[in-house]
């Protein structure tokens, strides 16, 4: 269902104020010669907390390496958006961040999230699902954007094995996500039936756990 853009932005920035608790990549994710993460989670921590040895999923390793600005092991110690905003993959999310004032900021001061991050193909691909003329007037819309991105926050801290456990969860924006697959392994499918895979997930931050993802998910139409 669709909700009212001006509502959309007070509601995700509120929430998000407020909240206190604690199969290759697809052909255009970037690669690297680099070795990649761990394919397997460690064991998960009871509050959804990750570390970078439990990262995993084929494009972990397109992460800068190393102690690099962006790499998992810089990121841990960064607040959500300053991580998001050091990863190669993700700078067309952080673009859609940015577009809507003062969000990058609210995220970092939370304490307990989750956020499904989708890597810059993933726009490419909703682009042409949606068409040129209503992705760029949604992008250029602040109160587009904050809808489109309320869908991509959890108000917990969820780490994979959580999530699947979970078997459906409820965004911000109110829409629900079926969960399948492992926690080796992941999916999340959106109100549009489209089933995204987890390219990066148990990504640790200060603040929250990220999962760097194939699509974007859009509400059923």
């Amino acid at each position: 269902m669709r909700r009212a853009p001006a509502v959309v932005v007070l509601a995700l920035v509120a929430v998000l104020g407020g909240c206190s608790t604690s199969s290759a990549p697809p052909p255009d994710a970037p690669a690297s010669s680099a070795p990649a993460a761990p394919t397997s989670a460690a064991p998960p921590a009871s509050n959804g907390v990750t570390t970078p040895a439990a990262a995993f999923g084929p494009s972990c390793g397109a992460f800068p390496q190393g102690d690099a600005a962006g790499s998992l092991t810089a990121i841990e110690r960064q607040p959500v958006a300053q991580a998001a905003a050091g990863n190669p993959l993700l700078t067309t999310f952080m673009t859609a961040v940015s577009a809507v004032p003062a969000l990058a900021d609210t995220m970092n001061q939370q304490r307990g999230v989750t956020v499904f991050a989708p890597y810059n193909g993933a726009f490419d691909d909703a682009r042409r699902t949606v068409g040129e003329p209503a992705f760029t007037t949604m992008l250029s819309d602040p109160s587009e954007v904050a809808d489109l991105l309320s869908d991509h926050v959890l108000g917990r801290r969820l780490d994979a094995r959580a999530l699947v456990a979970a078997g459906t969860v409820t965004t911000l924006g109110g829409e629900e996500l079926t969960v399948g697959g492992t926690a080796e392994s992941p999916t999340l499918t959106s109100g549009d039936g489209v089933e995204a895979r987890v390219l990066c997930g148990d990504v640790p931050t200060l603040n929250a756990t990220v999962f760097v993802i194939d699509k974007v998910l859009l509400p059923k139409t």
